[in-house]
């Protein structure tokens, strides 16, 4: 009997559903239902069917764009699929030999992709997802790593630091910093990671949010003052410390023995 690998039957299957998380990705911001209707056009609402449905090789083979309305197909739906296809991959290869914690981190990465997708097109952060993934984490908690304690220090930490930071912005130059969808988000992270990753998420998202910022404005001339998607950045930085934030923690504090 031939044995098919962990990594590949993960990477299949994130392709298929990456395909329902471009569906939460185009809803869940309006507050439309992630069930029904079945998948259908952007720009005519045609209902697409199943030929048409499947991961990256229908847009391929229609050129992007609907079959009907000829409407050009934004590229972010087959990015969303080969995105969440190699995330899953990469956490096979991580989580394979640990079941419990593979599936925990499956959807914790299913979460970052949907939360990084809205805040990019809409910059929301859904209280659907942020919430209810607060309460995935403390539910993974109670068998799995980082445990209760942590996992609940770490919601409370994650919120705490941002509505910190979210006021005292507020009081120096009298506009929020962000919104509380990302104070909702860094709970969420906390819940899933433990209140030891929230500093190493937080600043691996603000160098990101950094350098990226300075680079729109040196390319695309942008102000310094424009919004960015903080979310996306999180989603980014959590994935990362999902995965190596432990052995980056450890190196760090090691320079300081």
């Amino acid at each position: 009997m031939i044995e098919i690998p962990l990594p590949l039957i993960l990477g299949v299957f994130g392709l298929l559903f990456g395909s329902f998380l471009n569906v939460c990705i185009s809803r869940l911001p309006a507050g439309e239902s992630v069930v029904t209707p079945r998948s259908r056009c952007p720009s005519c609402r045609t209902l697409i069917e199943w030929y048409d449905n499947i991961p990256v090789l229908s847009y391929l083979v229609l050129g992007g764009k609907c079959r009907k309305c000829k409407t050009k197909i934004s590229a972010l739906y087959p990015a969303v699929e080969v995105a969440t296809s190699a995330a899953f991959v990469t956490v096979a290869v991580a989580f394979g030999d640990e079941p419990g914690l593979l599936l925990s981190r499956l959807v914790f990465t299913a979460l970052l992709i949907v939360l990084f997708g809205t805040d990019l097109q809409t910059q929301r952060l859904p209280n659907v997802l942020t919430y209810s993934g607060v309460i995935a984490g403390l539910v993974f908690s109670v068998f799995l790593p980082p445990y209760v304690v942590d996992s609940l220090i770490g919601a409370v930490v994650g919120a705490a630091v941002l509505l910190l930071v979210r006021a005292a912005w507020k009081l120096w130059k009298g506009v929020d910093a962000m919104g509380l969808g990302d104070v909702k988000m860094l709970a969420m992270v906390g819940a899933f990671l433990g209140w030891r990753q929230v500093p190493v998420v937080l600043f691996l998202a603000s160098v990101a949010g950094a350098v990226i910022g300075v680079g729109l404005t040196v390319l695309r001339g942008r102000s310094m003052q424009s919004k960015l998607p903080f979310g996306t950045f999180l989603a980014l930085a959590a994935f990362a410390a999902s995965l190596v934030g432990e052995r980056l923690l450890s190196w760090y504090l090691g320079l300081y023995e």
